[in-house]
């Protein structure tokens, strides 16, 4: 039986991968949650962890408390859940903690000698190289949970269709809420317009990024660093249907699409269960009916922060980090009403060409980073008048 450690055991895809260890019979052996001690509680009862961390220092001393009748230890604060990565018996850490949070304990879990399963994109946007650094040092697996990348893995998992061959990865994008608009449009959109996703259910930061497509600029980065293959290979096709979830074109101009129905428990259980295949709760796709494939250009006039993406991780250095903390922060903003919608394009693109470009980057340099490009969007978000 694999033992799984759970990191964001309480968001959309840790609740989904609670799902898929239950049904696959999966040890969850450590946990790692903010604030849901309701949730939190539910799982160490079902699943009796030995290692959860809170980060959230009050919900973790009140957790301590309602767990005292068990044998599950409770650590709190943030490196706890580096602590509990880096120390939980696991075999697998499957990351799903929202933004660059979870880099140090990735860190910590590949340096002990655990596969990493990532849902968790922000780590290999801002701190790839590093990452991928540890994964080939410490000889461990790194499987990708993302919908997008798992389907490339999947499209690459074979002798004749190895990364040698690779001429083009095309990643498949459902367009968001905002498919067709204009810039002018996107000015008087609203948070709930932003939050109505047309295919998947996300949690809300990350279905604003669909919004503002800087979810694919994310993913272009990360597909840099998992597949090796420079930015300007790489194409993003807006796909409304969610069905085909990548493909890969090779240099016979071959192209292999992995599909399904829009479920993530399918990349998921394919990353806890691998080089196996298991049988899945997932729906299959049913070709005796009827159903239309349509495939578009992004706009990339219209949203920027997809080329900004590009440019980005082709500058290197720090400056994919530093897009991607001024984004959270500015899609914290935004969530709280705080500025426009497309003032998030604004502050990002603004952080990115203000901020010092830096080539070489640590753990300790990316943390710095991270600080400066929030304090930079919250300074410049006060200049906006609306």
């Amino acid at each position: 039986m694999k033992k799984l450690a759970l990191l964001g055991s309480t968001g959309s895809i840790g609740t989904q991968t609670v799902e898929v260890a239950r049904e696959k019979n999966i040890n969850i052996t450590a946990l790692a949650a903010y604030s849901n001690i309701k949730l939190l509680e539910d799982q160490i009862r079902e699943f009796s962890p030995r290692l959860v961390a809170v980060v959230n220092e009050e919900a973790g001393k009140e957790l301590r408390i309602k767990v005292s009748d068990t044998d599950t230890k409770v650590l709190i604060g943030e490196d706890a859940v580096t602590t509990v990565a880096e120390e939980s018996d696991a075999d697998i850490l499957l990351n799903s903690l929202m933004g660059r949070c979870g880099i140090r304990p990735t860190v910590a879990a590949i340096r002990s000698g655990k596969n990493i399963a990532m849902a968790n994109k922000e780590p290999l946007v801002a701190a790839g190289d590093i990452i991928l650094d540890e994964v080939k040092r410490a000889g461990v697996r790194l499987l990708p949970v993302d919908s997008e990348h798992s389907a490339i893995f999947q499209c690459l998992d074979s002798e004749h269709n190895s990364k040698k061959f690779i001429k083009r990865l095309i990643i498949t994008a459902s367009g968001g809420p905002f498919f067709g608009r204009t810039r002018a449009e996107l000015e008087k959109v609203t948070l709930a317009d932003a939050l109505k996703h047309p295919t998947w259910s996300m949690g809300a930061k990350i279905t604003v990024d669909s919004a503002s497509l800087m979810n694919k600029g994310l993913e272009v980065i990360e597909a840099v660093r998992l597949f090796g293959v420079p930015a300007e290979k790489i194409d993003v096709t807006v796909h409304r249907q969610s069905i085909v979830h990548s493909m890969v074109e090779f240099v016979d101009s071959s192209i292999l699409a992995q599909m399904g129905n829009p479920n993530m428990k399918h990349c998921i259980a394919f990353a806890l269960t691998y080089p196996e295949r298991q049988s899945s709760l997932c729906t299959p796709l049913d070709f005796t009916k009827a159903f239309s494939l349509t495939f578009d250009t992004p706009d990339e006039d219209t949203f920027t922060l997809l080329p900004l993406a590009r440019r980005a991780v082709t500058m290197g250095g720090n400056a994919p980090a530093v897009m991607n903390s001024a984004n959270e922060e500015a899609v914290s903003l935004f969530l709280k009403e705080k500025i426009r919608f497309t003032d998030i394009f604004t502050l990002v693109e603004e952080a990115v060409n203000t901020l010092p470009h830096q080539s070489t980057v640590t753990l300790d340099s990316l943390e710095e980073d991270d600080v400066l490009a929030r304090e930079f969007v919250n300074r410049t978000a006060k200049s906006i008048i609306h």
